[in-house]
């Protein structure tokens, strides 16, 4: 039923959305620690990037910390889903620690292409964020120096490798699609002989949740994704929607943080959200739209999911 004295408002709904397997994955790592060794369970770096889900494992006894060494040696530590430096489980081991490894699947196997090229003898260049967490763990699985960082096509120019004949170049999971392909582009005209991954890095969210905003953007007059501004892949669906053509494209983390005065005579909102973002803040926003607006739900769906990650055999096992 419609109601008169609320504005109309069109409201497309982004699928895929929200949580992937290996946010899914990771928040149940911490979630099954908890249970079988109680509290507290310490977790290095932030599970995912998103603090509602972070305060939430935090309240049920998980102790957030950026450095093992923040860590006592007698209480589990469990290592985020975007990867950490080959340096992290060695130290882990060493204090004879219980540690559990709860870095994303497609993640671990950018560590593991990594490696094998390195034992090949090619040198890598990585495309990704400096200072990511997840480019940070995949740049320590190998020797500093073998791992040159570009973030743009500019930066293609300025590297300057041991030997232009034996590179190979892997990709942070969590970038840009289309700006990706130009900085491979720039790689591949600068050194033809570059090998490039069997199976493009990009993750498969992040990919199908990007495209879902393209065919999304230009049905609408703005569009909020939902999502901590430390997520990457949240940041990029910002971008690819500013990108693909809607005027207003912003990140929120809560239905609270709406600029409504940026919205005002709006006909028409595209939603989605980051990898990290559950959907609970999802409704909540949709809730905030209902209250305001006369809203009309419509979805706008471009891939169905469903991929499943175990999680590791020692969260398997009785205690």
């Amino acid at each position: 039923m419609t109601d008169k004295t609320k504005p109309p408002l069109t409201l497309y709904l982004a699928a895929p959305r929200g949580f992937c397997a290996g946010v899914d994955r990771a928040i149940k790592i911490v979630e099954m620690a908890l249970d079988k060794w109680g509290a507290p369970v310490y977790v290095r770096h932030e599970i995912v990037h998103n603090k509602f889900v972070v305060d939430g494992l935090r309240d049920k006894g998980a102790v957030f910390v950026e450095e093992l060494d923040e860590c006592p040696d007698n209480r589990p530590v469990i290592f985020s889903a975007h990867g950490v430096p080959k340096a992290v489980p060695a130290a882990a081991a060493r204090r004879e620690m219980i540690y559990v490894d709860a870095t994303c699947p497609l993640v671990s196997k950018v560590h593991i292409e990594a490696a094998r090229h390195h034992e090949a003898g090619l040198q890598m260049v990585m495309i990704g964020h400096d200072g990511h967490p997840e480019t940070v763990g995949t740049m320590g699985q190998l020797p500093k120096g073998e791992v040159l960082l570009v973030e743009t096509v500019q930066d293609v120019a300025r590297i300057t490798p041991r030997d232009p004949e034996k590179l190979a170049f892997i990709t942070q999971t969590t970038l840009s699609v289309d700006d990706t392909s130009e900085i491979v582009a720039a790689l591949q005209a600068r050194f033809p002989a570059i090998i490039g991954p069997h199976k493009e890095d990009i993750c498969y969210a992040t990919t199908n949740r990007q495209e879902a905003v393209k065919a999304m953007a230009a049905k609408t007059d703005a569009m909020l994704v939902i999502g901590a501004p430390n997520s990457s892949n949240s940041r990029r669906l910002v971008e690819v929607g500013a990108k693909a053509g809607c005027n207003y494209a912003q990140l929120v983390q809560r239905a609270a943080d709406i600029d409504w005065r940026a919205l005002d005579g709006i006909t028409s909102i595209g939603i989605t959200a980051g990898a990290s973002a559950p959907e609970v803040l999802i409704n909540e926003v949709i809730d905030a739209f209902r209250s305001r607006f006369d809203v009309t739900t419509e979805m706008v769906e471009t891939a169905v999911e469903n991929v499943e990650f175990k999680v590791p055999r020692v969260l398997r096992e009785p205690a």
